[in-house]
């Protein structure tokens, strides 16, 4: 591998939304990765909100969360599944961000007294985060993946700091552009005539793009690529298709048999060297296509939109993959369940998933769920708010508090076996203001969960102390486990298994005589990736599999 100083990869979109940018930008980062440099991946999104964590799922899909307590868009989830890469606050950037921090230096007196404008002071602000200066990091390729499409109101801003960074870094950026070529049924014809005009429309910013990625659902030929390359001024080895396949973790490897990798390095001046061989990716993928035997997960939750669970989706199906078996994801929405249907929606499910969330919506439907798993012990996985729904449920039909509750769902309820946490009572803002971010936790050895952790470690395990392990996961609620009833469940058979060990927090339940009974305050899903699945969804898939295998 050349040592080289730090290069940039800029990747826009054009035509429509939705082509993928951010799992090309990810696999971009996974080939040069492979490689053997060092890489981070970066998303601006023009959007005003600060960040989407008060965004409803319906708008913007899943709120990812990194380490450091950053709320995000879905895409860094891509990033850390393809990379493993753990990305920070610096890698998620906004609108609302950009133009927050100039106007607070301009009330503070930062720019001497200057009309503030777009350009140069809004531009300058992006072009400063896109370069990630002051970080101190050391790395070779810089990846900025830009959100929404060319022709966007919104993003003109960003396309003129591009526009200025290629001039000013030269051979050191590269712009992808991401294009669609639509099929046209009744005239049994591709049409590149959309990647045109979004080339154009990139032109007209001042921007040439250097590689161009051309999303499709049908292959194109030679001749149509050399079409493209001569009406939008790229080299034909620069114009790489992108056709759906079976997997988005086929990309990478899709990408790397045409050359998008090689085809960088070449415009950057880059000696290209060989290929990777990116063993332990193709084992993965082997073990993917050769699973046959499926195993049926019900995902309970109140979001009928397929990415507002996707780190849990795509954590149960990696799972899967390592267990040899196809996780057939079933989303059931909780609105819609009774105490009369609960057998019907749950019948031929082999474990069950309920979902995180907020507000009261669908709470009750997830209550008569876990009771249903839990008195016919099916394997059931808790996450966040589904944690606590599996407290709430144990404390009504165990305990024997029929009015017990959250006081998020309930207020007034006598018995708030789920509570707000103290620090947050005074809180007013809603953005930015939960518990976000990693936090640690003392499992109790002997538990389940503990011994999930161990045979199969991840990033998330910090090791042994004292009498269990240690592990490190990340968070975004409000609410906690009311350590007043920890006697009472205790004594009655969930046990609170993990302890965050700085503020006496309740972070795992279990059920010890179930098959799989575990609620997490954490997001485990986070934390997993292709190449180290989480040891939580591991063992949820492995005691699902099992109970197939017995039904």
């Amino acid at each position: 591998m050349v040592k080289v100083n730090t290069k940039y990869i800029f990747v826009t979109g054009g035509v429509v939304s939705s082509l993928g940018k951010g799992i090309i930008s990810a696999s971009i980062g996974k080939l040069l990765q492979a490689r053997g440099y060092k890489v981070t991946i970066q998303k601006f999104d023009p959007y005003i909100n600060i960040d989407p964590g008060t965004l409803n799922p319906y708008e913007h899909g899943e709120c990812y969360v990194t380490a450091d307590g950053m709320e995000t868009d879905l895409d860094l989830g891509h990033y850390e599944r393809f990379t493993g890469i753990e990305t920070t606050r610096d890698n998620s950037i906004t609108t609302g961000r950009i133009y927050k921090t100039v106007i607070d230096r301009e009330r503070h007196g930062d720019y001497l007294g200057k009309t503030i404008q777009v350009v140069p002071h809004i531009t300058d602000e992006i072009k400063r985060r896109m370069l990630r200066e002051g970080l101190g990091e050391d790395l070779d390729f810089v990846i900025t993946e830009v959100g929404g499409t060319i022709g966007d109101i919104e993003s003109a801003p960003f396309m003129e700091a591009i526009r200025q960074l290629r001039w000013e870094l030269g051979r050191n950026a590269v712009c992808v552009h991401l294009t669609y070529v639509p099929y046209l049924k009744a005239a049994d014809e591709l049409k590149t005539k959309p990647t045109q005009h979004s080339v154009k429309e990139l032109q007209s910013m001042g921007i040439q793009p250097d590689i161009l990625v051309l999303r499709t659902e049908r292959h194109l030929d030679d001749s149509l690529r050399l079409k493209v390359a001569s009406f939008c001024n790229v080299d034909l080895e620069c114009v790489v298709q992108s056709e759906d396949m079976p997997s988005i973790y086929e990309v990478p490897v899709n990408m790397q048999k045409q050359g998008l990798d090689a085809a960088i390095m070449r415009k950057i001046g880059i000696p290209v060297g060989e290929t990777p061989a990116m063993r332990p990716w193709h084992e993965f993928l082997e073990k993917q296509r050769n699973a046959t035997r499926i195993v049926p997960i019900a995902l309970v939750g109140k979001y009928d939109l397929q990415d507002a669970y996707k780190s849990i989706r795509e954590s149960l199906n990696l799972a899967g993959i390592y267990k040899d078996v196809k996780t057939e994801l079933h989303f059931i929405n909780s609105e819609d369940i009774t105490a009369d249907n609960i057998a019907e929606k749950l019948s031929g499910m082999a474990g069950v998933v309920i979902c995180p969330g907020f507000g009261k919506r669908g709470t009750e439907g997830k209550i008569v769920a876990a009771e249903y798993t839990r008195t016919h012990d099916i394997p059931t996985f808790g996450i966040c708010l589904g944690m606590q729904i599996m407290v709430i449920e144990f404390a009504r039909n165990v305990l024997g508090y029929k009015d017990a509750n959250s006081s998020e769902l309930d207020e007034k309820t006598p018995h708030n076996v789920i509570d707000m946490m103290e620090e947050q009572k005074n809180i007013t803002e809603m953005g930015g203001t939960m518990r976000l971010g990693a936090y640690e936790c003392k499992l109790v050895e002997g538990s389940r969960v503990a011994e999930a952790y161990r045979p199969t470690p991840s990033p998330s395990y910090n090791g042994e102390q004292g009498d269990g392990p240690i592990v490190s996961e990340r968070h975004r609620h409000r609410y906690e486990f009311n350590n007043k009833y920890m006697k009472e469940y205790e004594a009655a058979g969930m046990k609170c298994v993990g302890i965050n060990p700085v503020a006496n927090l309740v972070e795992v339940v279990e059920i010890p005589e179930k098959r799989w009974y575990i609620g997490t305050q954490f997001h485990p899903e986070y934390s997993s990736t292709v190449l180290h699945p989480h040891p939580l969804f591991m063992s949820f898939i492995d005691a699902a599999r099992s109970a197939e295998r017995e039904s």
